[in-house]
């Protein structure tokens, strides 16, 4: 897989920019701030329907513009498709497949499988567990595009049962001992356990067939003796890794059962695979707060290249963007790391300074500046 073309219209810095991309190697070269994040972030955004710099579509929209247009042509096994997205902040996005229009936005998933390693993956390593929770779904996602709808439906009963426990909160708060209507608690807490099982068995499942990768690919960046390990940590009594779906729903359920005092109190659903935690280990001691600055890069791009390899296993190639990283690495893992992509189908890199990147990835070259990229 992947992608010959993309188009931006009133995205980010961009009035309209077309590039023409191959495979094999791609390298945008820039002064920072010129617009060759904004480029990698809008074909993300094609593979995950999120930015991995903002939690809104807002800022992806030019100044003074009320929308945004990309338009991605992806070929895969020799066939092309076009996928195209309208980004309207305040509005349902609209997106086409082959120019026509889907019922969903996220019916475009799966388009598009792309692996981005940039800056801000720092905080998978060093940042807080929701970080981590996002890099397990969106690999969920890019797996089993289904997974999106599960996802969505879990984050809607979330909503839903965190208004209640609010509103019995804010109630016991105003009228003494009147703790509000609780009595559709029981229902929402049914609907929780059944989504929220099947993104705990699901996570379990990436887990295990993640960990391999991620000990390898730690050990070829960072030619380290220390193991990197990962493992799933819910945030209620699981039997076992191996539990089926059906005993984590009633373990869910439990944990909810026993919590309820607490949460009503707080106001808040304090069980669930919103609290579950992807645990780091770098050999005996957690990465977080120990692993130094090259471990820690080491670290976060063994997870972004084992979710590659885990995607390629799958049957199909991802591309694979490297954003601004190789300013960051010393000059074995610049060469490690480009050993290690190099023979990937497409590669696409940014950098400010030509020399930052391996000669190994030196393909092509396109000048980014001015609002334009020059391929040459």
């Amino acid at each position: 897989m992947y992608v010959r073309g993309l188009e931006l219209v009133d995205f980010r810095s961009y009035e309209r920019v077309v590039v023409e991309f191959g495979p094999g190697a791609c390298v945008l070269v820039g002064p920072n701030g010129v617009g060759k994040t904004n480029l990698v972030e809008a074909l993300a955004y094609v593979a995950t329907l999120e930015s991995h710099r903002v939690a809104t579509d807002a800022p992806l929209v030019r100044f003074g513009a009320t929308r945004a247009v990309v338009r991605c042509a992806v070929v895969h096994e020799e066939r092309e498709l076009l996928v195209e997205l309208s980004i309207e902040p305040g509005k349902a996005n609209k997106a086409r497949l082959g120019r026509s229009p889907v019922t969903r936005t996220r019916d475009i998933l799966g388009a598009l499988k792309l692996v981005l390693f940039a800056p801000e993956d720092l905080s998978l390593i060093r940042g807080d567990p929701s970080e981590r929770r996002r890099l397990l779904d969106e690999l969920l996602v890019a797996r089993q595009p289904r997974f999106a709808g599960v996802r969505s439906d879990y984050d809607r009963v979330l909503k839903q049962r965190n208004a209640l426990l609010r509103s019995a909160y804010l109630a016991r708060k105003t009228g003494g001992n009147r703790g509000g209507d609780l009595s559709t608690l029981d229902v929402w807490d049914t609907h929780l356990a059944q989504h929220g099982a099947q993104l705990v068995r699901a996570r379990l499942d990436l887990v295990a067939a993640l960990a391999p990768h991620v000990a390898k690919a730690y050990a070829a960046v960072s030619a380290s003796r220390s193991d990197a390990r990962i493992a799933y940590s819910p945030s209620f009594p699981v039997p076992d890794a191996s539990s089926a779906q059906a005993d984590i729903e009633q373990a869910l359920l439990t944990a909810l059962g026993e919590a309820r005092k607490q949460e009503v109190e707080r106001g808040v659903t304090l069980v669930g695979p919103h609290r579950d935690e992807l645990t780091l280990t770098l050999g005996e001691l957690p990465a977080k707060g120990y692993a130094s600055h090259g471990e820690s890069w080491s670290y976060a791009l063994a997870l972004r290249l084992a979710a590659y390899d885990l995607l390629r296993d799958d049957g199909v190639e991802p591309v694979l963007v490297l954003d601004d990283v190789f300013a960051e690495l010393d000059v074995g893992r610049r060469e490690r790391l480009a050993e290690l992509v190099s023979g990937a189908s497409q590669v696409i890199v940014t950098c400010a300074v030509d020399d930052d990147v391996p000669r190994a990835l030196r393909g092509a070259r396109y000048e980014v500046g001015g609002g334009e990229v020059r391929h040459g």
